[in-house]
């Protein structure tokens, strides 16, 4: 019985009840269940349940006034925007260079020039070659930094230039109102190999900065330090999920009243020994090295693996009115999303797609979005045998009747950035929307059976106006998480 009071408490306390009500739609940790709720939640049903004393009573339920506009959003809730976006990838440092290669369908798979891996049956990925840091990280601390922190401090700061965060904006801020929240699969993967190769002569020889870089948060950290940025800051690591959860937490403060603007994302840099050994153990990654170019090549009967691909993606999300004041560039709305977990198994998809179902569904119903509505959809796709068809199944489960809707994989041409890869793929989903084109799915030429190719994009770009799209990420451990973008309107 007390379960079930404090569910209709909960239940009632979402949507205002009276003028003594709160205003703003609180969502529960798991999801952004207020992000995107429409006004039809307030006239669907005129009782909630409420709770005095123990017992349930029926309470009648009406808006204070009736919304007029068409908006999605009640007039009391804060709405989160995207208004700037930062990137480093193997296709392009900079947001519009990465997605015009996305568009010409050109890879950024290639052998790897970072360490002599001839001893490993996989010998290519994703990797960013002369990676710089100049004119954004002091030159003292490059040396004693991890790259996936790196990535994080580049990638952020170039949000901000992107979205007009200027030296006289910057002091014009709140700064305390002003969060980072970047997280990362695996954190200080280099930092800590080299600990361990320290610590065989002595623990004389570890680097004092040893256990701070190794943290998955220490990029956010890092970051928010250099702005002076003083709102939420901390970052989640839900392996290959990491960046969608980084980024609908990251508006969920700013739905909270608890932040104006954040800096979200993820970073990942583990095209190392260890990295690529780890991988291979696990018989995760393409072998094809003698054509690296085809290597990724998500739902083709001939994918052998994951391309590993390293770097970083960075959205500056805003408050609505916030990004209107200031005058900002608006990219596109943020219209909620979902997490689940699969429940089933450390690394292996749920056999039915159960947990990606459910998320998508979760994702819809919060955010307040139809099935018909959604068009567009940045698949997870990472070019495994059992993940990529389990994922379209799913799709087609939940979008099955829709005839306009179309699926491409960025990881087809830039690998699977781990943590980074919901990021990096969030800036591509922006990007389409702004463009009114959508990315090729490259190497797909003989696709699983079953699979309708009238749903995939070709293998070329396409023209699409993009109603609502959705970002999937899926990772290791279960975790499912899908965010919904939509035009600015």
């Amino acid at each position: 019985m007390a379960a079930s009071s404090s569910s209709s408490v909960a239940a009632c306390m979402s949507i205002a009840c009276g003028k003594d009500q709160p205003t703003m739609n609180i969502p529960p940790s798991s999801s952004l269940s207020g992000l995107g709720a429409r006004k039809r939640r307030l006239s669907v049903s005129s009782k909630c349940r409420a709770v005095c004393s123990g017992q349930a009573m029926a309470i009648a339920v009406k808006p204070e006034k009736e919304v007029t506009t068409k908006s999605r959003f009640p007039t009391t809730q804060r709405r989160v925007v995207v208004t700037g976006m930062g990137v480093e990838t193997s296709l392009g440092r900079d947001p519009d260079i990465f997605y015009n290669n996305l568009l010409e369908g050109v890879s950024g798979i290639s052998e790897i020039e970072g360490f002599d891996c001839a001893q490993f049956p996989t010998r290519i990925a994703g990797e960013i070659k002369n990676f710089s840091t100049d004119g954004w990280v002091d030159p003292k601390q490059v040396k004693r930094l991890d790259k996936f922190m790196l990535f994080v401090l580049t990638a952020g700061k170039k949000a901000l230039a992107n979205g007009g965060i200027t030296e006289e904006v910057m002091k014009e801020l709140d700064k305390a109102r002003c969060g980072v929240l970047i997280g990362s699969g695996m954190g200080g993967m280099q930092v800590f190999n080299d600990a361990i190769k320290a610590l065989s002569v002595s623990y004389k020889k570890m680097s004092p900065f040893c256990v701070p870089f190794v943290s998955t948060n220490m990029g956010s950290a890092l970051l928010g330090v250099d702005l002076g940025w003083m709102g939420p800051n901390y970052s989640i690591s839900t392996a290959c999920a990491t960046s969608n959860h980084c980024i609908l937490s990251a508006a969920n403060h700013i739905i909270r009243g608890e932040a104006d603007m954040m800096l979200s994302g993820g970073s990942d840099a583990c095209i190392i020994p260890i990295g690529i050994g780890g991988f291979v153990a696990c018989r995760a990654l393409s072998q094809r090295n003698s054509d690296p170019t085809k290597a990724s090549r998500p739902w083709d009967k001939g994918r052998d693996g994951f391309v590993m691909g390293e770097g970083a993606g960075a959205l500056l999300l805003e408050e609505l009115e916030h990004a209107k004041k200031r005058g900002a560039k608006i990219y596109a709305e943020v219209l909620g999303g979902s997490f689940t977990c699969d429940a089933y198994h450390m690394t292996e998809p749920h056999p039915e797609g159960a947990g990606v179902i459910l998320c998508i569904e979760r994702a819809l119903s919060q955010s307040g979005v139809s099935r018909e509505e959604v068009n567009y959809i940045n698949a997870h796709g990472t070019s495994t045998p059992a993940g990529d068809l389990k994922e379209y199944q799913a799709l087609v489960r939940c979008f099955g009747q829709n005839p306009e809707l179309k699926v491409n994989s960025t990881k087809s041409m830039i690998g699977h950035l781990l943590g980074a890869a919901g990021a990096v793929e969030a800036v591509a989903t922006v990007q389409a929307i702004q463009t009114g084109w959508v990315h090729p799915n490259i190497n797909l030429e003989n696709p699983d059976e079953g699979v309708d190719t009238n749903m995939l994009v070709g293998p070329r770009k396409e023209r699409l106006d993009i109603k609502v799209a959705m970002s999937n990420s899926f990772g290791f451990g279960g975790h499912n998480s899908a965010i919904l973008f939509s035009p600015y309107n």
